[in-house]
Formats: structure tokens, sequence, C-alpha cells
């Protein structure tokens, strides 16, 4: 039986929400009574709707609004897709790695894709060593999470906070590894984008830690579990020294970044569903055309 995404109250006959997609109980049936993140865009005229009665709204501002972040505009195709956004980045960048190989020198490439601890102040590489991975299945590892989980957060807290946090705890996240890397001897290029999807989990985590996840598709699981069984791997792996060439400092600190967020997000009334969902959700004008959340 549905459950209402914010309450938790299972119902028989939930309710939609067209502006954020959520399900909820006739108690929360309203944007105003879940804070609903679609509220955010009913300030701007040009993001929603401009009715032409409103002389205060410049008619040249509100058309370059609309045409950018409104219905249809530019932004607005972008607008609750950034998931998806972000994975076909990481696999374009992923196939730009593997064919400039063949083309590019060893030191060159380092400087392109990967974060390195000699040049931080490269700061190109603060985003494409986000997007940059270090082999097919640590690119299909990632994918696979922020598959699942990064539609989950994106509706919730809407597409600009998303994209700031994915990109934000990605960049925290290297810088996070390169110094506990000098703390322990351990210096080395980073890429990947772990840190920036351990920040969504951990966010997701605090919304809905019952959330049920099966770890690797077998087996079932509450969130809270894997995400405090992630956590221990980390610790184990930075402190015990068997890091295997795995950024645990990153992953760690991704976490507490998306734990801090998730509190933070938590205390707004904000909840995430009691499942997972796969795609958008159906809107009333049929697939493709649902809410979309605030960008």
């Amino acid at each position: 039986m549905p459950t209402c995404d914010n309450c938790g109250k299972q119902v028989s006959m939930p309710y939609r929400c067209r502006h954020c997609g959520g399900t909820y109980c006739g108690d929360h049936r309203l944007p105003e009574s879940h804070n609903c993140s679609g509220l955010e865009d009913w300030d701007s005229p040009g993001g929603v709707f401009d009715s032409g009665f409103d002389d205060s709204v410049n008619e040249s501002e509100s058309t370059l609004q609309t045409r950018l972040a409104g219905t249809g505009g530019l932004l607005g195709y972008f607008r609750g897709n950034m998931t998806f956004v972000f994975l076909a980045i990481m696999a374009v960048v992923f196939l730009i790695q593997e064919l400039s190989k063949t083309v590019l020198t060893a030191q060159l490439w380092y400087a392109l894709f990967t974060l390195n601890p000699a040049h931080p102040l490269y700061a190109w590489t603060w985003i494409t060593s986000i997007f940059s991975h270090g082999g097919f299945f640590h690119l299909l590892f990632n994918g696979i999470v922020l598959f699942f989980f990064g539609p989950i957060v994106e509706r919730k807290i809407g597409s600009t906070k998303f994209t700031a946090l994915f990109l934000g705890s990605g960049i925290a996240a290297g810088f996070a590894q390169i110094a506990i890397g000098y703390l322990t001897g351990d210096v080395a290029p980073l890429l990947g984008a772990s840190g920036a999807i351990m920040a969504v989990m951990g966010v997701l985590t605090v919304l809905n830690p019952d959330l049920q996840v099966r770890l690797y598709g077998v087996i079932p699981m509450p969130l809270w579990v894997l995400t405090i069984g992630y956590a221990a791997l980390s610790t184990l792996g930075m402190i015990g020294g068997a890091a295997g060439g795995i950024a645990h400092g990153a992953h760690l600190a991704g976490l507490l970044i998306g734990l801090a967020y998730g509190q933070r997000v938590k205390s707004q009334g904000m909840s995430a569903p009691g499942q997972l969902q796969l795609g958008r959700r159906r809107g009333p004008g049929g697939p493709g055309r649902g809410p979309r959340g605030p960008f």
C-alpha cells in the first residue's frame, strides 16, 4: 500500500503532487502542507506562469526568464534531470579518457583528468576529476548508485541545490583526501565521483534511514545499515593502511557532508519516499510531461 512521503501513513487512495511529484495523504496533499519543493518556483512569474496582469513584472526580463528556465525553456529541460545529466557526463568523460590515452602523454592526461596534490590550483581538475573514473567497473558502480539514489534526493531538494551538493561535496571530498594523504604519507592523484555520490547517499540516509535497498541487487537491507557498513569499511581502510588505491578519505568526507546537509533538509520538514522508484513519475500529460521540481 502506498505511503505518505511526509508522515509515512499508509493510504489506499494517495494524492500525487503535480509540483514535486510526491505521494501524500489527505492531511498533506496541499503543497504548503508538505513543504513542497515546487513552492520555490511560485515567486518567479517566469518560472511558473506570467498572467500578463502584473505591471510590476518587467516584460523583457520575464520573457528572457521564461525562455531560459520556464517550461520548455533551455534550462527547463534540465530541471529534475540533473542526475541523468551527470550520468551522461560521466560516460562521455570516461570515453574521452580512454580515447585520449593513445594521443596524450601521461603527464598531460593526469593534468586533465585527476586532482593532483602536486597541482591543487589546476582549477579545472576540481570538476573534471569528479566525472573521471579509474576504470569501467569504477564508473559502473558509481553510476548505479547515482542512478537509484540521485533522482530521489533531487526531487526533494530541487535541481539547483542538488547540483551544488554534488559538485561542492565532490570538490571538498577530493581536497579532504589530499589532506589525509599528507597526514598518512599516502599522497597520490585521485579521480572519481564517489565522494559526491556518498554525499547524496548521506542525505538520503538522514531523510529515510529505513529505505529498503538491495546490496549487489540481492541482499535486502535498510539504507542505514548499508551506510554504516560502508562508512566502517572506509574507516578501516583509511586507518588500517589497506587503501588499495581507494580514496577512503574522500568517501568519508562526502558522507559526512551529506549527513550534515541531510539533517538540515530534514529540519525543514522534508522526507524521502519509503521505496525506490525508477524513472520519472507520470504526470497529467503522460510520460515526460510530469512535474520536474524546482531547478
